[in-house]
């Protein structure tokens, strides 16, 4: 490698490592009030806007321990499918009060006897200012349906005042995404085989065309390349501590 290149590598692989860190992210949705994200860890991620909180795959037990006793309370809490690092009964259950809304697919709706039943290409509106859409999110790859089945588990778009996040939940990169339109922030997987590799992942992102992308579910999958992958196609890559 010339010293040229190896600076110019550098240079690109150096504000991933500084961002490494960060646990939060806000925008400011067209009604100009703020969205709040917190990367709690692997596929549980807080959303705080106009005073609620959204939960979605809040999981506690799964490395490092996460205690919900001591965060705020949910309004919304979204479960993608009833795997256990997405869907965690107690963790749900701390955070809940009798007022919480709870969405998910059938199979933890049926675990928790409680809550509304989601399935693709179902919507709900929570109020005048959150929407929830419940899309497609499964495996195409021979051998690996069996993690995800196609029709069983959710992704999630949530509309806060028109600025439009996608959950995507463990998927590959299915044709429905192309039918995925005008989304300001999504949520990627990464961590084959039971989600998408790193060339599907940029495969989605090209098709999606975020606004921002945060790669999320990753272990050791060589996430870096990411933002290297998609560099010119104006989408902001942006790497968070998922751990």
């Amino acid at each position: 490698m010339t010293i040229r290149r190896f600076i110019l590598t550098f240079s690109l692989l150096l504000p991933l490592v500084m961002m490494a860190a960060q646990k939060q992210d806000v925008f400011t949705a067209p009604s100009g009030k703020t969205v709040t994200i917190t990367h709690i860890k692997h596929a549980s991620v807080l959303i705080e806007y106009d005073g609620l909180n959204i939960y979605v795959d809040p999981v506690g037990n799964l490395e490092p321990k996460t205690d919900f006793s001591t965060m705020p309370k949910a309004n919304i809490v979204l479960v993608t499918h009833e795997h256990l690092d997405h869907f965690d009964n107690l963790a749900i259950a701390r955070l809940a009060s009798p007022a919480t809304a709870i969405y998910a697919n059938k199979a933890v709706n049926g675990m928790l006897h409680r809550g509304l039943v989601m399935s693709n290409g179902d919507s709900i509106t929570y109020n005048a200012h959150i929407k929830i859409w419940a899309v497609p999110a499964y495996n195409t790859t021979v051998g690996r349906e069996k993690f995800h089945p196609k029709g069983r588990d959710n992704g999630y778009i949530i509309s806060f005042d028109g600025l439009r996040i996608y959950l995507a939940g463990d998927t590959e990169d299915i044709p429905e995404m192309a039918e995925l339109k005008d989304i300001d922030v999504a949520f990627l997987p990464c961590n084959q085989p039971y989600t998408m590799t790193v060339d599907q992942l940029v495969q989605a992102a090209n098709t999606i065309k975020p606004k921002v992308l945060f790669p999320y579910h990753f272990g050791e999958t060589p996430i870096n390349q990411v933002p290297m992958k998609l560099i010119g196609t104006g989408i902001d890559v942006r790497i968070r501590d998922y751990k």
